[in-house]
């Protein structure tokens, strides 16, 4: 059994639980999700390319409620599809929009399944490790943006727990930027934004390519 499956049970208990909302992706504040899913696509601004259409793929899309952040806002410029490792959430999401692109699969084993998109967002792919260490989570983490640098053609974004906080719970996945920093810089590239800016105890990352 893979060690990041604990992360996936949790996630569809939730779902089981809570059902098509967001507590059954485990955001425990409505009012936050769209403050999240703003900052996410704003890599595309930030990028200089709101102008041009953009292949994009929710990575990690739940019931695909960013798809219906996308259409909410009438935001025309971008193709959506989205990758869930969990059968249970792309048959909601299959359900709810059956003329988009879903793929149900295991990164680490079917890289080479999908295409390149132009843009990858992973929203709460990395804020929970569970019972996991944090070193297997630091092991997961790197492995698969590590991957996602390579399926991406522009960037990808994504959020993770922010150590500057008055306490650091044992399921969530605090990162330093410091920690976070060297790894880019030895790994992937220099070119990256840490966001600090929407009063909230994580932080997302804008990783580019030029």
């Amino acid at each position: 059994m893979k060690n990041y499956n604990k992360i996936i049970e949790h996630y569809e208990h939730c779902l089981e639980k809570y059902g098509d909302n967001h507590l059954g992706v485990d955001w425990p504040k409505e009012e936050d999700v769209d403050k999240r899913y703003k900052v996410m696509l704003d890599i595309i601004r930030f990028n200089e390319d709101s102008n041009k259409q953009h292949s994009m793929l929710d990575f990690g899309c739940g019931t695909a409620h960013l798809l219906e952040y996308i259409q909410t806002n009438n935001i025309q410029n971008i193709n959506y599809s989205g990758l869930d490792i969990s059968q249970k959430f792309i048959d909601v999401s299959l359900k709810k929009h059956p003329n988009n692109s879903f793929y149900c699969l295991d990164i680490f084993e079917s890289e080479n399944s999908i295409d390149n998109f132009d843009y990858v967002i992973m929203n709460g792919v990395f804020t929970e490790k569970r019972e996991l260490s944090y070193d297997e989570m630091w092991d997961y983490f790197t492995k698969m943006i590590t991957i996602i640098y390579k399926k991406c053609n522009k960037g990808f974004s994504f959020n993770i727990m922010s150590k500057i906080v008055d306490w650091e719970r044992e399921d969530l996945f605090h990162v330093s930027h410091d920690a976070l920093s060297q790894f880019l810089c030895d790994n992937l590239t220099r070119n990256y934004v840490i966001r600090n800016d929407y009063g909230l105890y994580e932080y997302t990352v804008y990783v580019l390519k030029k």
